[in-house]
């Protein structure tokens, strides 16, 4: 793997300081991470930035961004990545969410249906599963929800180490704070987001574990159904983290979609 010039910079959106790491180039590629916050480098975002300009913001109260105070809705969000990608002149963008993060690309897609390159979902909230419920983080503890997107722990360790620093224990709780706060009623979906995404015309790819704990597979096939040009991918031997369990896997599933440039 060639050595990657990653840059992290502080950009303001809708009045909020947002970090943003950034490397690679040729076609943009938003990273929106998990909603337990991400790390500023981690080998499936150096994948992708072999093959692309991958833009990796931290999101608004999550890891190294401010916390916007009024902030109630994961929409929220969107509407301020949306601004910021204006911002930042990028247009054309392919968005990959993770997790929570998927979620947030799901809204984005549906506020201007045409405009994105592709949208790749992998394990994505924001939609009531059929069957099964998504795991509540107010009844697990952040280090016990933490390992349940991970199938192998041996994996778990290699990201956080078997030991968590006290650094990673605040903002695994910094985290949960601000989801709480986003994303407590309903739990961790939109009763609107399915009737949306019916407008979204960018091929989609959804992506599962095939021992995925946190999101039930039964909501993936609602993303299925919801969106009109999807498509579905298992990743054997991988929990809810698909990217920082099999960040290979998932890496390659991902520029097969995206082709390269």
């Amino acid at each position: 793997m060639a050595d990657l010039d990653w840059t992290g910079s502080t950009v303001e959106a809708a009045g909020t300081k947002l970090h943003l790491m950034r490397a690679g180039r040729g076609r943009p590629v938003m990273v929106l991470h998990h909603e337990t916050g991400t790390l500023d480098r981690l080998p499936f975002y150096d994948a992708l930035a072999e093959n692309y300009d991958v833009l990796v913001p931290h999101h608004p109260g999550y890891s190294r961004s401010q916390r916007p105070d009024w902030m109630r809705s994961v929409r929220d969000i969107a509407v301020v990545y949306r601004g910021l990608l204006a911002d930042l002149d990028v247009s054309d963008v392919a968005i990959v969410g993770l997790g929570f993060g998927g979620w947030i690309a799901a809204e984005m897609a549906s506020m201007a249906p045409a405009d994105l390159s592709a949208l790749v979902l992998v394990a994505p909230m924001g939609i009531k599963p059929p069957s099964g419920d998504i795991l509540d983080l107010a009844i697990t503890g952040y280090v016990d929800y933490a390992r349940a997107g991970f199938h192998d722990q041996a994996a778990f360790d290699r990201v956080y180490g078997a030991e968590p620093s006290v650094d990673q224990l605040e903002m695994w709780d910094i985290c949960r704070e601000m989801s709480f706060r986003i994303a407590w009623k309903p739990y961790m979906y939109s009763q609107t987001l399915p009737h949306l995404l019916g407008a979204v015309r960018v091929p989609s790819l959804v992506v599962w574990g095939d021992d995925d704990r946190v999101v039930p597979q039964s909501a993936g096939h609602r993303y299925l159904e919801s969106l009109p040009n999807a498509v579905l991918e298992m990743v054997r031997g991988s929990g809810h983290c698909v990217d920082m369990e099999q960040p290979e896997a998932l890496a390659r599933l991902v520029t097969s979609f995206l082709g390269r440039e």
